[in-house]
């Protein structure tokens, strides 16, 4: 695998004399990919069937010539005005029923016929110009799919569609009504028409509606996107990509991806732990100018996931970011630690975001490699050193890892239409549980929810997982190594039902979870051995064996063979000495890492990464702050 490094570049915001020394440039730093054209509609086609390519033409022949490979995107994120005036309907509506306008991106209905027509046009009118043109080298569909809260849209438009997808969901209004227990509260529908979204309700809607109406949404997404795959597809070989998000479950990224070649994401480390982790006070001011020492590398091992292999970082921040409550400048030498790290996960590219920063409009205070006047910002020499290891390094795959952790996009809908408690997120109990890996120094696979073979790993954890798969259950009851299942696993059918037999229902398992509890951030339960649980806890009654239990008696931890079922939200310290204690039992090898310092082992190399703002000692060597050190195995 070649490791590479590129950027996103604007060629319509420079005079076309500037783009032949930009090019030059990002030559002579060791770039390779430049990203093009994703928010470009209105500079191809100013008013409506009149095309201006030429300029484009231009751009890619100027990259080109200079021996670097486009990724095209395209510009479906950014329909210009006067889409408005053909499709006045095709704009999404919010929670609260306020249609969301034009001025800024991402203004449409995923569901519209008209925009998805009009977005087929556009791209099939890409994929004919561009599909061969021997400068281009991949794709990218639309934008940040999702990107602010864009996917849930309660518009006349998206009723429409919904009626539809539950018709074909349901074929019949009585077949929904069993479905979703519309008998409570006298909630049956005689017609599909009858049926609206599940906003702006009395009170609380009924939560199989609510669920049906995510999957829904997520089902428009995954369709919008094909409708560009499929296209680009008749008229190119190049590889497909979309670049997700941070922290977003708003739609179902493996169903997504299933119709890409790779999946990248936008990484931005200190945006996010702005803007986004739930975590200290003391934890956000100790890495403010660093990221979260985890944060990143879940992402990368989701998306790694997500791309069945291959993924990309599409955007990476290089300076401070303009979105955030706060944006401070990056610890020098961070741009070349995220770099590192991706490449250490699998990335086959790194692409700094943006080429050079904006003199106007919304993304002005945004940094990129160059400052506005094209004087090189911090991050420009640390992706010219990133450059000249790449080229030093022999590539390398990623290293097996023996620990695998599920995620499930439906599960995080779930939770999110009934928490029970106001802090239960799954995102953040899924994370923790990674967190608590990496603190052991241990390589992480993230699966999807439908996995069917876990031979590979001697340890397998599936935290919260709303529905477990027939296909997972399977895979479960013929697994002969260690897993740790729940809290709050396998508590629901597909159709939000309490399923009896209640919960867990885990193959071999004797357990019932008779009672379960949220409590506030300050009332822990404690357990007979030492830590506690927080936020959620369960009452089970089981014949199984039971390895921990809670002071007031209850069991916390219970097993039978290999499978264990964990009962509680288990806070962080008492997590990793669980998880160390099986790991131990699995024969996995671990080390418990400082608090700043994280390792990643490739296929010939350990990475080690000081996230701190300290020097930290690791094996008689001290590695700097935002410090990478490796060694060959």
């Amino acid at each position: 695998m070649k490791r590479t490094l590129g950027v996103c570049y604007y060629p319509e915001h420079w005079p076309d004399a500037q783009w032949a020394e930009d090019a030059a440039r990002m030559a002579t730093l060791g770039l390779t990919w430049v990203r093009i054209g994703e928010f470009a509609w209105s500079r191809l086609e100013p008013v409506p069937g009149r095309l201006e390519f030429d300029w484009l033409d231009r751009a890619i022949e100027t990259l080109g010539s200079a021996g670097l490979k486009v990724v095209l995107g395209t510009p479906t994120a950014t329909p210009p005005r006067w889409m408005l005036d053909r499709h006045p309907d095709m704009l999404a509506v919010d929670r609260d029923g306020r249609e969301r306008g034009f001025g800024s991106r991402r203004h449409y209905d995923f569901s519209h016929e008209g925009y998805r027509r009009e977005s087929a046009r556009i791209t099939t009118l890409l994929a004919e110009r561009y599909g061969r043109n021997p400068h281009v080298g991949a794709w990218q569909t639309d934008n940040e799919y999702a990107c602010h809260d864009t996917v849930l849209s309660y518009s006349p438009t998206a009723l429409r569609a919904f009626r539809n997808w539950l018709a074909r969901r349901y074929q019949s209004p009585e077949a929904l009504n069993r479905a979703w227990g519309n008998v409570f509260w006298s909630m049956d529908y005689a017609s599909f028409e009858e049926i609206g979204l599940p906003n702006l309700t009395v009170t609380e809607a009924n939560p199989a509606h609510w669920m049906a109406f995510r999957r829904f949404a997520s089902d428009m997404v995954v369709e919008f996107n094909r409708i560009q795959t499929e296209i680009i597809r008749k008229h190119s070989s190049y590889p497909i990509a979309h670049n997700y998000m941070g922290q977003i479950t708003d739609f179902d990224h493996f169903a997504v991806g299933a119709d890409l070649d790779i999946a990248s994401w936008d990484a931005y480390p200190l945006g996010f732990l702005s803007d986004r982790l739930a975590a200290s006070p003391e934890h956000k001011r100790r890495f403010v100018r660093q990221g979260d020492p985890d944060f990143q590398a879940f992402h990368h091992d989701l998306y790694r996931a997500v791309g069945r292999g291959r993924w990309w970082i599409m955007e990476q921040q290089p300076g401070p970011v303009n979105w955030a409550p706060w944006n401070p400048d990056p610890l020098p030498g961070m741009a070349r630690l995220w770099a590192w790290e991706a490449f250490a996960h699998g990335a086959e590219a790194v692409c700094y975001f943006r080429w050079r920063q904006a003199p106007f409009a919304q993304e002005q205070m945004h940094a990129g490699l160059l400052r506005p006047d094209s004087v090189p910002a911090p991050a420009y020499d640390e992706a010219a050193q990133v450059a000249r290891e790449l080229a030093a390094m022999p590539d390398q795959g990623t290293a097996a890892a023996k620990v695998a952790l599920v995620f499930d996009y439906a599960s995080a809908w779930a939770w999110e239409v009934q928490p029970q408690g106001r802090d239960f997120s799954y995102f953040r109990l899924v994370f923790e549980s990674y967190r608590a890996l990496r603190r052991l120094g241990l390589n992480i696979d993230i699966l999807p929810p439908d996995a069917t073979d876990l031979s590979a790993y001697q340890l397998v954890l599936a935290p919260g997982v709303a529905t477990l798969t027939d296909a997972f259950l399977g895979a479960l009851a013929q697994y002969r190594g260690l897993s740790l299942i729940g809290p709050r696993t396998n508590a629901k059918t597909t159709e939000f039902a309490t399923p009896v037999p209640l919960p867990p229902n885990l193959p071999g398992l004797a357990a019932t979870i008779a009672r379960v509890e949220s409590l506030p951030p300050d009332v822990p339960v404690p357990l007979s051995q030492g830590g506690q649980f927080l936020h959620w806890r369960e009452k089970i009654e089981t014949a199984a064996e039971i390895v921990e239990s809670t002071a007031d008696g209850w069991p916390a931890l219970i097993r039978a063979g290999g499978l264990h079922y964990l009962a509680g939200w288990a806070e962080a310290k008492t997590m990793i000495n669980l998880l160390e204690k099986l790991c131990a039992e699995a024969g996995l090898p671990t080390m418990r890492l400082p608090d700043s310092l994280r390792m990643r082992d490739t296929a010939s190399h350990r990475f080690v990464f000081n996230y701190g703002p300290d020097e930290v000692e690791w094996h008689g060597r001290r590695i700097a702050p935002a410090g990478v050190y490796w060694e060959r195995l």
